[in-house]
């Protein structure tokens, strides 16, 4: 039987996404970030959680590089991207004294730093928070999961792109997001296209890729919401 969250610093917060792939480089940062600013332009606070503890990407992506986190009564305070306070941060990129620097930890010592972020981040009242994961099935996603599982979250949205290889990957992430009870809302195939800088048009998708993309469908055990990016021409 599954423990009641104790109130805290993710009461305030409404509805929580993790983003995952089993393969790096597919663009979940991105896909966190566009979700992000769609959620603000839709008129909603939203909290992004960079738990990559190796490859912080999220403080680049928001210009919020250099950015200091600060301790109040409730924990630390994320990093603001506006004056609004309409996007919130929380990066291991923000902890680091050089930017360059290597997070080389073992295991235990991640797993310790992702549960301090879920429990001492002042998040306040948001309407959602996204996780931004690192690729692969691991200790940091287990770690993720366990921590988040009282808060009851939404669930995953999961991205690949066209290529078999990228999908195999996604796959193993699915059977992950089946075993630990994770429910997949999305799949988000990344890369899906090439959008021309001079004209605008979008190069379609080849047979190859879209039954590649059909087999990932098949694989997530569920009926998820199919999207591509960029999206499908008129």
């Amino acid at each position: 039987m599954e423990a009641a969250a104790e109130p805290g610093n993710l009461a305030g917060v409404r509805h929580i996404i993790l983003v995952l792939s089993g393969k790096g480089g597919v663009g979940k940062s991105t896909i966190s970030t566009e979700l992000a600013l769609a959620l603000r332009h839709a008129g909603k606070k939203v909290g992004i959680l960079d738990v990559d503890l190796c490859g912080p990407s999220i403080p680049r992506m928001l210009r919020a590089q250099g950015r200091a986190v600060h301790q109040c009564d409730s924990g630390w305070v994320p990093v603001f991207v506006d004056q609004e306070q309409s996007i919130s941060l929380m990066s291991v990129g923000f902890l680091l004294e050089k930017p360059d620097e290597a997070v080389v930890w073992r295991g235990p010592k991640k797993n310790a730093l992702i549960k301090q972020f879920v429990s001492d981040v002042a998040w306040g009242q948001l309407d959602y928070l996204v996780v931004d994961t690192p690729p692969g099935t691991s200790d940091e996603h287990m770690a993720t999961v366990d921590a988040l599982r009282p808060y009851s979250p939404l669930g995953a949205l999961v991205v690949t792109t066209p290529q078999a290889v990228s999908v195999g990957d996604v796959r193993r992430e699915l059977t992950f997001c089946r075993k630990t009870g994770l429910r997949v809302i999305g799949l988000v195939e990344n890369m899906s296209g090439f959008v021309c800088p001079h004209c605008a048009a979008l190069c379609p998708w080849t047979p190859s890729s879209q039954g590649a993309w059909r087999r990932a469908e098949t694989s997530s055990g569920s009926s998820p919401r199919a999207l591509r990016f960029p999206p499908s021409p008129p």
